[in-house]
Order: C-alpha cells, then sequence, then structure tokens
C-alpha cells in the first residue's frame, strides 16, 4: 500500500476494518447470523421479558424462525458482501439473543453450520457474562487452535449495577468481570458493548464506564445509542414522557469524550447502532448513521482528538499502529 493511500486510511481511532486488513492483509466483512437461540433473561432463568430496550428480535432478523439455516444465511450473506464490498474473506457473526445459551452439543453444532468453506476465516459471537462457562469457553478456544480467529462478544451496556437493575439487565458488572477473567485465560478475543443514554444515567457516568473498563483486558468495543424501537417497554416509558433520547450533538460528544480515554490497543468495532427503519421509534437520528460517522471524525479533528489522547498516547496520523506480530492460532492480539 503507497503511503498517501494509508494516509487516507487512517483514523483517530483504532478501526475493526484497519485490524482486519493488518492481520489477513485484505478485507474481511462480518455475516450477521439468527441461529435461533434465546435468552435466560426472557425464558425466567434470570429475568423474564428481557432487556427494556429489546423487542422479540433480540437485535436479530428473525430468519432462522423463518425457515433459513445457518448455512444458508452464511451462503447468501457472504454472496451479498462480495458483491458490494469485493470481500474474499469472512467472519461469521452470531448476533441475535445470546449465543453460547444452549448445552454444548447444540452450540458446537450451529457454529460448524457457520464454516461453510475456506472463505471463513473467524467466527465473532454475542452473548451475556451470565451464559459464559468454562466448557464454552474451551469451545471457542478450540477454533482457535484450529486457526480461525475469535472473538467473544459480551454485552456489558453499563459498569453501574444500578443501571444495569433499572434496564433489567439480570447481570452485574461484577459477573463481567469474572467472565472477562474466564475468556482471558484461554486468550480469547473478547470485545464488550457499551450503551450511551441509558435511564437515569448522567454523561458523567457514561463516560465513568469507560474509565472502568479501559484498564480491563479487553480486544474490542462496540457503542451504541440507546433508541426506542416498537414492542419493547422502552417505548412505553418514551411514549408517557418518561424517557428523553440523547440528541445526535450529546451523543457524538460522548462518542469522541470516550475515544480519548480508551487505549489504542481497544479495536473500535462499531461508534453508532444501526436500527431496522420500520421499528425506530425515537430518535430519528439513529436512522442517520453515515451522518454520525462524519460528525464523529469532524468532531475528533476539530477538538483535536484521538483514541488514547487523554492516557498520553501519540497522534495515530502521526505514528502508525502497530501491526500484530504473531499471526498463528490464538495469537491474534489487538
Amino acid at each position: 500500500m503507497s503511503s498517501a493511500r494509508r494516509l487516507l486510511e487512517l483514523k483517530r481511532y483504532h478501526s475493526l476494518n484497519a485490524f482486519l486488513r493488518r492481520v489477513f492483509g485484505e478485507r474481511v466483512q462480518k455475516v450477521t447470523i439468527d441461529a435461533g437461540f434465546t435468552c435466560p433473561n426472557r425464558d425466567g432463568a434470570r429475568e423474564k421479558g428481557g432487556c427494556i430496550y429489546c423487542n422479540a428480535f433480540g437485535s436479530g432478523t428473525g430468519a432462522f424462525k423463518e425457515g433459513l439455516t445457518i448455512r444458508e444465511q452464511m451462503l447468501a450473506g457472504m454472496e451479498r458482501l462480495a458483491r458490494r464490498y469485493r470481500a474474499r474473506k469472512f467472519i461469521a457473526y452470531f448476533q441475535a439473543f445470546s449465543n453460547t445459551y444452549a448445552p454444548l452439543e447444540v452450540l458446537k453444532k450451529r457454529y460448524e453450520e457457520a464454516l461453510v468453506d475456506e472463505r471463513v476465516v473467524g467466527l465473532a459471537i454475542g452473548t451475556r457474562p451470565d451464559c459464559i462457562n468454562e466448557e464454552i469457553v474451551k469451545l471457542l478456544a478450540s477454533y482457535q487452535e484450529r486457526g480461525f480467529m475469535v472473538w467473544l462478544e459480551m454485552g456489558l451496556q453499563s459498569a453501574h449495577n444500578k443501571t444495569l437493575f433499572l434496564i433489567n439487565r439480570g447481570h452485574t458488572y461484577e459477573e463481567f468481570l469474572q467472565a472477562l477473567k474466564l475468556a482471558k485465560k484461554y486468550d480469547l478475543l473478547v470485545c464488550t458493548h457499551v450503551i450511551f443514554g441509558l435511564p437515569g444515567e448522567t454523561p458523567a457516568e457514561m463516560l465513568q464506564t469507560i474509565e472502568k473498563i479501559a484498564d480491563l483486558p479487553l480486544d474490542g468495543l462496540k457503542f451504541h445509542e440507546l433508541y426506542v424501537v416498537r414492542g419493547s417497554r422502552m417505548e412505553e416509558l418514551y411514549r408517557k414522557g418518561a424517557y428523553k433520547p440523547l440528541t445526535q450533538a450529546e451523543y457524538v460528544d460522548l462518542v469522541c469524550e470516550a475515544l480519548a480515554l480508551l487505549p489504542w490497543r481497544v479495536v473500535i468495532q462499531r461508534l453508532t447502532g444501526d436500527p431496522r427503519p420500520e421499528e425506530l421509534v425515537a430518535p430519528a437520528w439513529a436512522r442517520e448513521k453515515s451522518k454520525t460517522l462524519r460528525l464523529i471524525e469532524e468532531t475528533l479533528v476539530n477538538r483535536d482528538l484521538w483514541q488514547g489522547k487523554y492516557r498520553g498516547e501519540p497522534d495515530p496520523l502521526l505514528k502508525e499502529a502497530t501491526a500484530p506480530s504473531r499471526l498463528s492460532p490464538g495469537a491474534y492480539s489487538a
């Protein structure tokens, strides 16, 4: 890659696209999979009704209930993304609900079904901290031993237990720490999700969550704004006037501040949510993903911020991020 092109691709945050290009030498795309799992926060094992911002789809597509197999979802997704991005390598992203919440043999069968051919180079498993145990972590680690990149994506949303209780999350921050420790025991890449705009939280408390997790052995982070979807308990609160979403400007400012608090080694996998338009109730700006991303990048430049700045780390536009030193199974490092 020429130095001019490399400069154009450099961002003031450590993007997933850049990380994957350094590891694999080319673009890698995630294929979203709905594997038909449920959640202990819905079936009564922990709570009932799910988190207050979640509806019946659980961030999924409903494809499994519609009769599409995991293999069919993977092949269709790879074909679509290959046309759009000219991608030749893919990661199977098990997204809907809690994708480690099933007997071990069921998990193994469904993960294996996603490995349709040599173009699939990794797995990303979305789940909850209370759905992790040593046997599951060993299973995921076995895919690393086979040469696949494995991301364990654990939703945290907030490091404040009072907020987790309020949103009916069904687990504590301490349980998240325990699950993270177990995952790192087997050298898994771990990405967590944080939501800005949760009811009852101040901007200072939202950034306190980032400060708490910044020194943890996390490899990736996803930012989401809290948006209200149809059929969720948040919709009831919103329509009663009991909840007011963040403005786009407030969210952009929070994300930029949060990036400056995070070490560069953390891969930023998402900067904003991506609701289905037909489900979105509020805020309307949540539909403007491209604009939100542009505003974040412009704000970082205008305020002279970058990921790691508040930690004394150098401006990435002046010094390129360090590439992974090893590419052997299980050795991927953010």
